[in-house]
């Protein structure tokens, strides 16, 4: 069999060993397969490697063809961050609760990775968000984040209000709980609870959630994916900024957010069937018949 992956990386949710069954079954089937397999360095501190070879981020980077993640949402999410300058495409074992993005099922996940294997796949490009966030004239904080960007009032028990900019134009003054600024593929999470709009993954936009907004009339808007966005937060309200929900920073009074579309992009593989609407249907449970009580 002339596979399209000579090399595949198995990554693995994090310090968690209810993934070790599942990953050694997958990777003893690799190898069955002739496929050389290289173990995540802290997936292997974890679960062991099990005589596989071990390698960094950056090793996956550079060798990999494939990297195969088993965990949740958020795992998926850190290593499309971490591997998205090297281009390396990602398919998602679903180990985790909802799993919009992990969409192979851990009960099929050897047939599922058969006819990966096989090249019975198609790909899909999701952008990123850059963020810079600009102190007196200095950049002292940048980051990536493929789900969204979020400004909010961090442990504060009031509102932050904050100035909005899109592509230097004044929009508002803003008294809220925050703002969610989210890609098409963060629009199925924390900016979804928000009451902001679903994004199509093939929609080229970026999606403005307010949180918890003073004013009825502030609205989520969807803007241009070529937009940049400035969020400067206003004396003498503190706040901070989070990163994917997995990193955060924070932020002083006159603090810049800026925002915008990163030259890296992730490519996810699905399978052949995979179907965008139909996620949603299952994971939203829309057309659900109801339950008697």
């Amino acid at each position: 069999m002339n596979s399209p992956f000579r090399t595949i990386a198995l990554i693995g949710k994090y310090q968690s060993p209810e993934i070790a069954e599942s990953l050694a079954t997958l990777a003893d089937f690799l190898k069955s397969r002739a496929i050389d397999v290289l173990i995540e360095e802290d997936t292997a501190a974890s679960v062991g490697a099990n005589g596989f070879g071990v390698g960094s981020y950056e090793d996956i980077g550079l060798r990999a063809d494939l990297a195969v993640v088993l965990g949740g949402d958020g795992t998926l999410l850190n290593s499309a961050r971490r591997l998205a300058q090297y281009q390396v495409p990602l398919v998602g074992v679903n180990q985790g609760r909802l799993g919009f993005m992990t969409d192979i099922a851990r009960d099929t996940m050897l047939d599922s990775v058969s006819e990966l294997l096989e090249g019975k796949f198609k790909t899909e490009e999701r952008f990123l968000l850059d963020t810079e966030v600009w102190r007196r004239g200095e950049q002292v904080c940048g980051n990536l984040a493929l789900n969204d960007v979020v400004v909010n009032k961090g442990e504060l028990g009031r509102m932050i209000e904050f100035a909005v900019y899109i592509d230097g134009e004044f929009i508002y003054n803003q008294r809220s709980d925050g703002m969610i600024v989210a890609t098409p593929t963060g629009s199925t999470a924390y900016a979804l609870s928000a009451n902001g709009p679903i994004l199509h993954p093939a929609v080229p936009g970026i999606a403005l959630v307010p949180l918890c907004p003073h004013a009825l009339s502030n609205r989520p808007i969807t803007i241009s994916d070529r937009s940049r966005i400035e969020i400067r937060l206003l004396p003498p309200h503190v706040a901070r900024v989070h990163f994917d929900g997995q990193s955060r920073f924070d932020l002083a009074a006159e603090d810049a957010v800026r925002i915008f579309r990163s030259r890296h992009s992730v490519r996810f593989l699905h399978l052949l069937d995979y179907s965008y609407f139909e996620m949603l249907r299952e994971k939203l449970h829309w057309s659900e018949t109801p339950k008697k009580h």
